[in-house]
């Protein structure tokens, strides 16, 4: 099965790491996306940019509402994802849990929906 998961925090958070600080943990993700590639466990992942450049639409009755930033004002922020494929949700908890960013913020994991005939 299939589990996003999702890397919330602090977008100002990664700015008052030090330099060797955020070294360090561009490492762990770069061990991270090596490891879940060596299983032929990694789907993918990205950085997103700060929520700045977030477009939220909503349509209702036909009309399409667009706004800057994101849905919602909140103290953390998505700021990127892995894809991973699991076995379990506990092998997606491992996973989630050698995140670095999950030691400053959060790591909310979601089952991918798999619907035959969907494609990918």
């Amino acid at each position: 099965m299939q589990y996003l998961l999702l890397i919330y925090g602090d977008e100002d958070g990664w700015e008052s790491l030090s330099d060797d600080e955020q070294e360090a943990a561009i490492g762990e993700y770069r061990t991270l996306r090596r490891d879940l590639t060596a299983q032929d466990k990694y789907g993918g992942s990205n950085e997103l940019h700060g929520v700045e450049s977030a477009t939220t639409i909503r349509v209702r009755d036909g009309d399409t509402l667009v706004t800057d930033g994101p849905f919602a004002e909140t103290k953390e922020q998505v700021g990127g994802y892995f894809l991973v494929d699991a076995e379990s949700l506990d092998e997606a908890i491992e996973w989630a849990s050698r995140i670095p960013a999950a030691r400053r913020g959060s790591v909310e994991i979601r089952p991918v929906v798999e619907r035959a005939g969907a494609g990918s």
